[in-house]
C-alpha cells in the first residue's frame, strides 16, 4: 500500500514525498482510512510506530478545503515537548498547504498563544493546563472544533490530567470526530474512550506492552552507589556513544548531569523544574549532537524524538512497566536499531521482574566486573555463561567477557562507527535509503 492509495489531498502527498516517506506503517494503514471516513478511533501502537502521521494526515485532509480563520482541530498532549514536536511535525506535513498550527503549553509567555487564538489557527496543539488557562479568558473558545485528538492518552491519565480533560471536553462541540491514540490500552483508557466516543473503530497494531523489535534490551546489575561510575565506564569505552538517561527524580537528574560534566562529558538535564527555555535549549543541543548525554525524568519520555538515538539508559528502574516501555521507545525508531540499558540495584529487582512479566520474557543480564552487586544469580545458558554472553562462568566468578556485545563483535551496535543522531523527527516515518516505511 502507498500513501496515494488513501486518496489524500495532492498538497499533503507533496509534503509526504518531500519528507522522503514511501509507504505507510501498519498503524497508518489501519487508522487513516477509518479516520478519513469520519469514524471515531481508538488506536494503540508502540511508541515510534507512526501514530503522529496516522492522526494528522486524515485531519489535515478533511480541513484543507475549508475556510481559514477558525480552529477546527485540537490535539491535546501530556507534555510541552510533545506539543512542540507534534506542531513541528504538522508543519512538515503541511508545508505545501496554507494550514497553520500553534503549540500552546506552559513555561512561556501567553501573548503569542493569545494571538493564535484570536487569529484562529487551523490546528491547536496544547497541553491541558495551559489550554484551560486560555479558555478562562474571553478571547479563547473552541466552538468550531470538529476534530479532537488525544495523543498519548495513557500518559495523560498517569499524570493526573483526567479532570482537566473532562473540563476541556465540556467546552467543545458535542458533534465532533474524536481520535484517541495511546501506546498502551488500560481499563482506564477504555473507560475514557467509552465516555467520549461514538461507536469507535479500534486498532491495535501490537499487543499492549510490546516494545520495538529493533531495541536491544539489557539489564546491568550494579550497586546503587556505582551507577554513575558504570555510566562513565560505558561512555569512555565506547559501549555508549550518545544516550538519553532516565532518572526517577529531578534531584538525581541534576546530580547525574553534574557528575558527568565534571568528568568532561557534555551533559545536560531536562525536567519539570527547568524553565521552558532551558528545556528547549537542552533538547536542541542533544538533537544537534552538541550534548552527548541528556539526563531526564519521565516528563520527557513522551516528547523527545531524535533520529538514530543510539541508547536509552534507565539509570533508575521505573516503578511502572508502562514507563519502561515509553522510556525505551525513544530509541529503535524509524527502523534504526537502538539499545536500552537498565541499571538495576538489589532494591530494584522486584521492579525488573514486573517489567519482564509485562514483556513476557526475561531480559539478558550483563555483568561488568567491578560493578555487579553479585548478590543474585541471574541464570545461565548453555556452556555455563550468562545470557547475552557476559557475566559469570558458572562458578560465581566473572568470565572475563565484561560487557556483552550487542552485535557479536565485541562492540555495541551503536558504536563509534554509527552515524550521530540528527535533528530530523522520526515520529512521522522513516525516509528513503533506510528500508523506508513511514515510521512515526
Amino acid at each position: 500500500m502507498s500513501f496515494e492509495s488513501f486518496k489524500l489531498h495532492p498538497d499533503l502527498l507533496r509534503g509526504i514525498n518531500a519528507l522522503g516517506f514511501e509507504k505507510p506503517t501498519p498503524i497508518q494503514t489501519q487508522a487513516i482510512p477509518s479516520a478519513m471516513a469520519g469514524r471515531d478511533l481508538l488506536a494503540c501502537a508502540q511508541t515510534g510506530s507512526g501514530k503522529t502521521a496516522a492522526f494528522l494526515l486524515p485531519v489535515l485532509h478533511q480541513i484543507l478545503d475549508q475556510p481559514r480563520g477558525t480552529t477546527r482541530a485540537l490535539v491535546v498532549t501530556p507534555t510541552r515537548e510533545l506539543a512542540a514536536q507534534v506542531a513541528a511535525d504538522l508543519q512538515d506535513l503541511a508545508r505545501f498547504t496554507p494550514l497553520r498550527a500553534a503549540a500552546v503549553f506552559g513555561g512561556v509567555k501567553m501573548g503569542p498563544q493569545e494571538k493564535a487564538f484570536r487569529r484562529g489557527v487551523d490546528v491547536m496543539v496544547a497541553t491541558p493546563g495551559r489550554l484551560l488557562d486560555h479558555l478562562s479568558r474571553p478571547y479563547a473558545n473552541l466552538d468550531s472544533v470538529e476534530y479532537l485528538i488525544l495523543d498519548e492518552a495513557d500518559r495523560m491519565l498517569d499524570m493526573g490530567f483526567l479532570p482537566d480533560i473532562r473540563r476541556i471536553l465540556g467546552q467543545l462541540p458535542k458533534r465532533r470526530q474524536t481520535l484517541l491514540f495511546s501506546a498502551t490500552i488500560s481499563r482506564e483508557i477504555a473507560a475514557l474512550a467509552g465516555g467520549l466516543m461514538r461507536d469507535p473503530v479500534s486498532v491495535e497494531v501490537e499487543r499492549s506492552g510490546s516494545t520495538a523489535e529493533l531495541i536491544e534490551q539489557s539489564i546491568y546489575p550494579v550497586e546503587q552507589h556505582r551507577k554513575t561510575a558504570l555510566l562513565l565506564d560505558l561512555l569512555e569505552k565506547g559501549e555508549v556513544v550518545d544516550a538519553l538517561v532516565f532518572t526517577r527524580t529531578k534531584r538525581r537528574a541534576d546530580r547525574v548531569a553534574q557528575q558527568l560534566s565534571k568528568q568532561g562529558i557534555k551533559a545536560e538535564r531536562i525536567h519539570g523544574n527547568r524553565s521552558q527555555g532551558q528545556r528547549t535549549a537542552a533538547l536542541a543541543g542533544f538533537k544537534k549532537g552538541r550534548i552527548k548525554v541528556l539526563v531526564a525524568t519521565d516528563v520527557a519520555s513522551r516528547g523527545i524524538d531524535v533520529e538514530a538515538l543510539g541508547h536509552v539508559v534507565n539509570y533508575d528502574v521505573p516503578g511502572a512497566p508502562e514507563d519502561y516501555i515509553h522510556r525505551i521507545g525513544r530509541t529503535g525508531r524509524a527502523e534504526v536499531k537502538g539499545n536500552a540499558f537498565t541499571f538495576v540495584s538489589l532494591q530494584e529487582e522486584a521492579d525488573v521482574r514486573n517489567i519482564e512479566r509485562v514483556l513476557r520474557r526475561k531480559l539478558p543480564r550483563i555483568r561488568v566486573p567491578g560493578f555487579d552487586h553479585g548478590a543474585v544469580s541471574w541464570g545461565t545458558k548453555a556452556g555455563g555463561n550468562e545470557s547475552a554472553g557476559g557475566g559469570s562462568n558458572g562458578n560465581g566468578r566473572p568470565n572475563g567477557n565484561g560487557r556483552s556485545p550487542s552485535n557479536g563483535n565485541g562492540r555495541s551496535d551503536h558504536g563509534a562507527g554509527q552515524p550521530p543522531h540528527g535533528s530530523r523527527s522520526t515520529r512521522l516515518g522513516s525516509r528513503r535509503g533506510r528500508q523506508r516505511s513511514g515510521r512515526r
